[in-house]
């Protein structure tokens, strides 16, 4: 009882000294940014995190703002601080690639990264950030990258052959033959964990075998379960993290949550597991899977700058999130656009067998990286699907030092001054609005919200900007952050959608069976209100 009271004593004591900090630091930097319009602030305490947190569909509050405000404008964080929100792609360009380092994480959004992947590349700044990038580039070279396509394309082919078995699954239960009404998260999420698995790792995952692993106990919905409409103690409590000490902070993966208790499953079997995987690709030497390709590059650094034990572990962690759900969510995505435009998946059938006769003339069987570069249409769809639906839809910096961010297209002010530029300083929060980029009407024309795949096929190069890693796109982030694994995951999609859309065609269902929503967890899923879980319901039916 008394060590309780010393606890409870002791935390009441951090909290009042970080509620003072917090509160003298957000008055310092108020007056930079009071005169940024933005929407006005309903409570002290929560601010505008109540309306980012809780918005019925990504984008729904986003989109509002910058509508009204243009691309930036200013929201109140926890206890009355100014946050800045950029959605502007010279400010992007500036933020995340020509100041450097210089808008490193925000600390609390650092924590919960390490929570999730551990130090790796995902969580690493600065030099560390550089180090960990350099050794790991080989693991993704062209040439690598190129040997994994056979891999992509078999695992495809095994989908297909699971989606024929639903399809007369259902069938037979239904007495239906326009398709079954499949729920294709699971399946996207098991094919893209089996790729992964093999060319991450070289280990057999079976997910597309329907064998439950440990993995996928401690996987499913766990973003759904940890970080979606997350409780206003905890909105507040995060927003004191980054007063508090490196060491310390680590503390809270012990908290009793949901949120910390499914992260801290999580990470505790990503140990063992990542420990399991290096000694068995030790064991095999030459495996050309990216583990063994890193760890081969690894041994050959200088010795002070080679990556820990523990650091390869956690790149092991993050291969396995960035490298499987993101890309998997990408393909719900698409396929929920292309089922409400069936024009432009019957168009992309017909390039798909226009290539296929062409590979059949000169004597080959699958689609070589030419071909599936060759069809304009899909790939057109596939980039207009990533900027309708970016799966992370923001991301959150801070900066190190006063500075100056540069905008393309110049804002009004409160006071009615037009600037072209916002000053910053050191400490200040910004938010990169991902999901409002990419649908910017200044960037991507008046029809900005609306799919039209079109526009990656007719590009006015006078007027395009220069903003991310693939196709102007802030999907994979941009600069000298951007995802090191982009051109996997575009591959990766590239031979799993032309290999289903040979083989199947995809159909809404009607509105009775459930509007699909897009969730705020950390990362947008697909779900429904007449189905638990994530949720991505098509007609499925066979083509070929």
């Amino acid at each position: 009882m008394a060590l309780s009271s010393y606890l409870l004593g002791g935390l009441a004591a951090v909290v009042l000294v970080l509620l003072y900090q917090s509160v003298r630091t957000a008055r310092a930097r108020k007056s930079m940014l009071d005169d940024i319009r933005g929407p006005e602030n309903p409570s002290f305490w929560i601010g505008n995190e109540k309306d980012i947190r809780y918005q019925g569909e990504v984008g729904d509050v986003d989109f509002k703002w910058m509508r009204e405000y243009g691309s930036v404008w200013r929201v109140k964080g926890c206890m009355g601080e100014n946050s800045l929100m950029i959605a502007d792609p010279k400010a992007l360009q500036y933020v995340l690639q020509t100041s450097g380092y210089r808008f490193p994480k925000r600390p609390d959004a650092r924590e919960v990264t390490r929570m999730i992947l551990g130090r790796g590349i995902v969580w690493s700044d600065g030099h560390g950030h550089q180090r960990q990038r350099r050794i790991m580039s080989p693991a993704f070279s062209a040439a690598q990258l190129k040997s994994f396509l056979p891999l992509f394309q078999r695992y495809g082919l095994k989908l297909v052959e699971k989606l024929r078995g639903e399809i007369v699954s259902g069938a037979e239960a239904n007495k239906r033959t326009v398709g079954s009404l499949i729920n294709l998260v699971p399946w996207f999420s098991r094919t893209t964990l089996d790729i992964i698995g093999e060319a991450g790792f070289n280990y057999e995952f079976g997910g597309l075998d329907d064998t439950e692993t440990e993995l996928s106990k401690v996987y499913n919905n766990l973003f759904i379960d940890s970080t979606l409409y997350p409780s206003k103690l905890d909105i507040v409590f995060k927003s004191f993290w980054r007063y508090i000490p490196e060491t310390p902070l680590h503390l809270v993966r012990y908290l009793p949550s949901r949120e910390y208790r499914r992260f801290r499953q999580y990470t505790d079997f990503m140990a063992d597991f990542a420990r399991r995987i290096v000694e068995k690709n030790e064991a095999q030497g030459d495996a050309k899977d990216i583990i063994s390709v890193l760890m081969r590059a690894n041994a050959s650094e200088n010795p002070r700058s080679k990556l820990s034990e523990y650091e390869v572990f956690d790149q092991i962690s993050t291969l396995l999130l960035a490298g499987h759900d993101t890309t998997a969510t990408s393909l719900d995505w698409l396929f929920w656009e292309l089922g409400k435009h069936p024009e432009w998946q019957t168009r992309i059938r017909e390039e798909i067998a226009a290539v296929r006769a062409q590979v059949t003339a000169r004597g080959d069987t699958n689609f070589s990286m030419g071909d599936l570069e060759g069809m304009p249409s899909m790939q057109a769809a596939l980039k207009e699907a990533m900027r309708l639906h970016p799966i992370v839809w923001q991301i959150v910096r801070i900066a190190a030092q006063d500075d100056v961010i540069p905008l393309a297209f110049p804002i009004t002010t409160r006071s009615g001054k037009v600037i072209n530029a916002v000053p910053v300083r050191k400490g200040q929060s910004i938010t990169v609005s991902i999901c409002s980029y990419n649908r910017l009407p200044e960037v991507w024309g008046a029809d900005a919200d609306k799919w039209n795949p079109e526009r990656f096929l007719n590009i006015d190069k006078s007027k395009q900007t220069s903003v991310g890693v693939y196709a102007n796109l802030m999907n994979f982030s941009a600069g000298i952050r951007g995802c090191i694994g982009w051109k996997f995951s575009v591959i990766e999609m590239q031979a799993i959608v032309a290999t289903l859309l040979e083989n199947f065609e995809f159909t809404l269902p009607t509105a009775d069976k459930g509007e699909v929503i897009r969730k705020p967890t950390g990362l947008m899923v697909p779900m429904s209100d007449m189905y638990p879980g994530a949720w991505m319901g098509l007609h499925v039916k066979s083509v070929a």
